[in-house]
Formats: structure tokens, C-alpha cells, sequence
């Protein structure tokens, strides 16, 4: 198989996974709209991959700024009209030790669960619409994390942002199943990957986070391969071992409890 989407929408592309996922969809030839917080970096990977208009455009968008959403789903399907695919990719990651609540910057800790979580939803809800009347099939992919299966200590925060991502992303792929249109959902979920991530600027006490985890470049090859097979569950390096070890489980449970509720939510709406 190949990957089958014509146009896709980037969204965190200014650094690390997003960024690489860019420039492969690139590089194999497919249009890209590259979107981010950062203009500065989005008109950097214009120049180098193509003029803008050409294989690559840019669209600039804050996820933290929620009711710009909207707009902002609203000017990139009139501009691109072909778009068949929307990569969610924005993610943040911050320590929180709660055995010193003085600490704890709720603030930061309701930054994270906007990007990471609340944001996503917003962005399914915008542009879903488009993608339903597509004629082809059309994909919305999701940048969850091992994390969302597992916590994590130091990130509490993070972990359960990603578990929030992970039980609506289930969720909508099954209730798109009877939705309108041909609306592939794909969860990818990393592993640590070497990426800003773990930067002194976001975790100070982390020395060399940069270096944390799995090269990006192995980790992007992984994905694309997999992502050309047509699997729509991604997990990927030590990933693999929640996900084989339980979470293939729960998900046959989640199927079960699905349908017996869907029975028994029909016998209410008689």
C-alpha cells in the first residue's frame, strides 16, 4: 500500500515529531499545510521545501487560543479545498511534584491539558465537517503517547492529558464508523523521542532531555511505514509492550461494553 491522502494539514509542525512528519509527507510527495504558534519557523520550512502555494503552505495557529479555532479551520479548508487528511500533533510536557503543592503552577498544569487534550477536540469538532463530505476517504490522526496508556511520575499532568486524548480518540473512531462520510481515525503513540520536548527551556532539572529516548528520525521511519500499511493504531518502540501487553485487552472490553450498552440504549429510545 501507499499513503493515500493527496493534501494534509500539519498542526505543531514547528519542531520535533511534527516537524519530521512534515517533511516526510514532503519528500514522498504529498502537499502539506504546515501549522504552528511559531511563523518564524513555519516560513523556515517553506523556503526550504517549496514556495509557499507550491508543495507547502503554512497556516499560523495557537491551539491555546481555543476560540480561534474555528476561523482558523475555516480559512485552510477555503484555501485548501482538497484537504483529504489533519495530522493533531501540538503537545507540551511539564513536571509537577505535588508532594510540594507550592510548586504546582496550576496555570501551567491547565496549559498542558489545552494543548494536549482539550484543543484536539476543538480541532475534531472544526474540521470534521470538511473531511465528512470529502468524496474519497479522508483521515484525522492523532500524536497521543505511551503515557496516555501509562503515567508517568514526574509528568502527572502529561500522562493523564494523553489518557484523556486516548479515550476520546477510541471513542470518535467508533462513532465515526456511522457517521456521515469515509473518516479514518489513527492514534499514533510515541515512545520518548529525541526532540524540544524535554528541553532545559521547558524542564530545567532534565540535563540533556534533548537526548531522551528514541533517535526521531528511526522513530519517523517506524511511522511512515506503518502509516503506508494502513494500520490505524501506531504504537511504536517500547510503546509496543503496553500495547500488546494490555491495552489490545481493554480494547476488546471497550468493544464488548459498547455494543451491550448500544442494546440496551435502544430499548430506552423505543
Amino acid at each position: 500500500m501507499s499513503f493515500p491522502y493527496q493534501k494534509v494539514l500539519v498542526i505543531g509542525a514547528t519542531s520535533g515529531i511534527g516537524k519530521a512528519l512534515a517533511t516526510r509527507l514532503v519528500e514522498k510527495g504529498t502537499k502539506v499545510v504546515v501549522a504552528g504558534r511559531r511563523k518564524e519557523n513555519l516560513d523556515e520550512f517553506v523556503r526550504v521545501h517549496g514556495g509557499e502555494g507550491e508543495k507547502v503552505s503554512s497556516a499560523v495557529i495557537d491551539v491555546m487560543q481555543l476560540d480561534q479555532i474555528p476561523e482558523f479551520a475555516t480559512s485552510v479548508t477555503t484555501s485548501h479545498p482538497d484537504l483529504d487528511c489533519v495530522f493533531v500533533n501540538s503537545g507540551i510536557q511539564r513536571p509537577f511534584d505535588f508532594t510540594d503543592p507550592s510548586s504546582v503552577d496550576l496555570d501551567v498544569f491547565d496549559q498542558e491539558l489545552i494543548t494536549n487534550y482539550t484543543s484536539a477536540v476543538r480541532l475534531t469538532k472544526a474540521f470534521l465537517p470538511h473531511l465528512q463530505k470529502q468524496r474519497t476517504q479522508t483521515a484525522i490522526a492523532f500524536t497521543s503517547s505511551q503515557m496516555g496508556l501509562v503515567p508517568m511520575l514526574r509528568c502527572p499532568g502529561y500522562g493523564a492529558s494523553k489518557a484523556a486524548l486516548h479515550h476520546f480518540v477510541l471513542a470518535l473512531r467508533t462513532q465515526l464508523e456511522e457517521g456521515a462520510g469515509d473518516v479514518k481515525v489513527i492514534e499514533i503513540y510515541p515512545p520518548a523521542v529525541q526532540t524540544e520536548l524535554h528541553d532545559a527551556k521547558h524542564q530545567p532539572d532534565l540535563k540533556d532531555g534533548h537526548l531522551i529516548g528514541m533517535p526521531l528520525q528511526e522513530f519517523v521511519d517506524e511511522v511512515w511505514e506503518r502509516l503506508q500499511g494502513g494500520e490505524d493504531q501506531i504504537p511504536v518502540g517500547s510503546a509496543k509492550d503496553f500495547f500488546n501487553g494490555f491495552e489490545v485487552k481493554r480494547q476488546e472490553m471497550y468493544k464488548s461494553m459498547t455494543e451491550m450498552l448500544s442494546g440496551l440504549l435502544e430499548q430506552f429510545l423505543r
